[in-house]
């Protein structure tokens, strides 16, 4: 859907440039502002009565708008029983409220020129548009409307649970590599169930969901007051927070008390290593994941440089090792949640995770002492001065391009997820400063107690298509 998403979004601003209306009368235009050193970004926050927190940050480049609503539940909070139901929800958002009928939420935004879209991650389950700047109180009426009034029916649940169910076969359960490694990782590496369980959903707890759970989940979780709201682009601060007010402002908060559950996770004391036999896969898979520092303290922004240092690029020592040198693959990727976000967007446990694709010739004793010995380079010593240097000016621009990403969804996602968890949107302007703090003896120090072997988890992928495994692969 993203790509799509790009592929429109030149449409979008031509509708916009055409139907934008040039400045009110009594109104000043967009001035320019002082530049600075340091990245700032605008932001006005605020939060309702009944609990929504408001993030506004206005941006003038182009005719644009994006309104992002972020609820506080993910594939890994859902209740115990109901696999897969957070996932599930997201597609009954989709389904109409008490003034758009099934899928007149869709037809309205790209009837106005705009583009959306909707996922379901570890912590969260967002929906956001991007419209031109004249149909922002537009989106913001719908998004209210299916906020206070979804329109749960046993006909729209039994068709979205047919379209989930096909989803997971289709995305997973048919496909070669299906799930590797960001659905299977997490459900070895982990012991907590609520990180380590099947997050797209067993077909069994799918299959149970019944009305009466929907309408629950409903109203637990998508009220107000677990949930967070973005605008960002070409408005003005007082019009639009009035604007939220209008719509927003008399939704009820939750009945009942929105209870989160435990989701942390004891230190890993022993090395892990599972495989899996994948029917359709051609060529075998190599994964392997670290339990990464708790969110925003000073040894996780050193792991965000050591991602930078060790897997981000061509330049990064693991590229250097594996493809380069040794050739044992092609391409090597992964990161801090890069597989579903960025190291910013989510909240509690994490995983520092990397995967390649092999030859079923390569030992896995080799890719492992490989791993071991770039590993080692950064707990032996502290890093040299340039080395250090040039992952903060990586990580920068990696940062840089989250914000900017798909003309302000990037940066509505950002300031969303730290409203929803932090209730600190402000951070956003504080990141630079925090990594510029880190040292190489913070680096070693973070190489040496989250980059333990005891503290890894190894998956394999065993192609079940190859000549070796075709009885298998027939059988499965």
């Amino acid at each position: 859907m993203l790509t799509r998403i790009m592929m429109l979004l030149a449409a979008i601003l031509l509708s916009a440039c055409q139907s934008k209306d040039g400045p009110a009368a009594g109104q000043p235009s967009a001035t320019s502002t002082t530049t600075t050193s340091a990245f700032q970004v605008p932001i006005q926050y605020h939060t309702l009565d009944n609990g929504l927190k408001v993030v506004l940050s206005q941006d003038k480049t182009t005719p644009i708008v994006t309104v992002a609503v972020y609820y506080n539940i993910g594939f890994r909070i859902e209740p115990r029983e109901r696999t897969g139901f957070a996932h599930l929800f997201e597609h009954m958002m989709f389904q109409g409220s008490q003034n758009l009928g099934k899928m007149e939420f869709v037809n309205l935004v790209q009837s106005n020129g705009g583009v959306l879209n909707g996922s379901t991650r570890f912590d969260y389950t967002n929906y956001f548009e991007i419209v031109p700047s004249h149909k922002l109180e537009t989106m913001l009426w719908a998004e209210a409307d299916r906020m206070r009034s979804l329109d749960i029916t046993q006909d729209n649940l039994t068709n979205q649970q047919g379209v989930v169910k096909n989803e997971v076969k289709v995305n997973v359960l048919n496909t070669p590599y299906g799930g590797f490694p960001w659905l299977d990782m997490p459900q070895y590496a982990n012991v907590n169930w609520y990180n380590s369980h099947n997050f797209y959903g067993d077909l069994d707890d799918l299959d149970a969901a019944s009305l009466d759970d929907v309408a629950d989940f409903f109203q637990q979780y998508y009220a107000p007051n677990n949930a967070a709201l973005a605008i960002v682009g070409d408005f003005e601060y007082a019009d639009a927070l009035r604007l939220v007010e209008k719509y927003f402002g008399a939704i009820s908060r939750s009945a009942q008390e929105i209870k989160l559950p435990d989701i942390s996770e004891p230190r890993q004391e022993a090395g892990k290593r599972a495989s899996r036999l994948d029917p359709q896969a051609t060529r075998p898979g190599f994964a392997f994941a670290y339990h990464v520092p708790e969110r925003l303290t000073p040894e996780w922004y050193a792991m965000g440089l050591l991602d930078q240092i060790l897997l981000q690029g061509e330049d990064s020592l693991l590229n250097q090792v594996l493809v380069k040198n040794e050739g044992i693959t092609a391409e090597i990727e992964g990161g801090i949640n890069a597989l579903l976000g960025n190291m910013l967007n989510y909240q509690g446990p994490m995983l520092w995770l990397a995967s390649f694709i092999h030859d079923a010739d390569v030992e896995e004793d080799r890719i492992v002492a490989a791993l071991d010995g770039v590993i080692q380079t950064v707990q032996n010593a502290p890093i040299d001065a340039e080395t250090l240097q040039r992952a903060k000016v990586k990580w920068r621009s990696s940062f840089y391009n989250d914000v900017s990403a798909t003309f302000g969804f990037g940066r509505a996602d950002l300031l969303a997820s730290l409203a929803l968890y932090d209730d600190d949107p402000e951070r956003i302007n504080r990141f630079e400063a925090e990594m510029t703090n880190v040292t190489p003896e913070m680096i070693q120090k973070t190489a040496q107690e989250y980059l333990r072997s005891s503290n890894r988890t190894i998956l394999v992928l065993e192609a079940g298509a190859s000549s070796g495994n075709a009885e298998v692969a027939a059988n499965d």
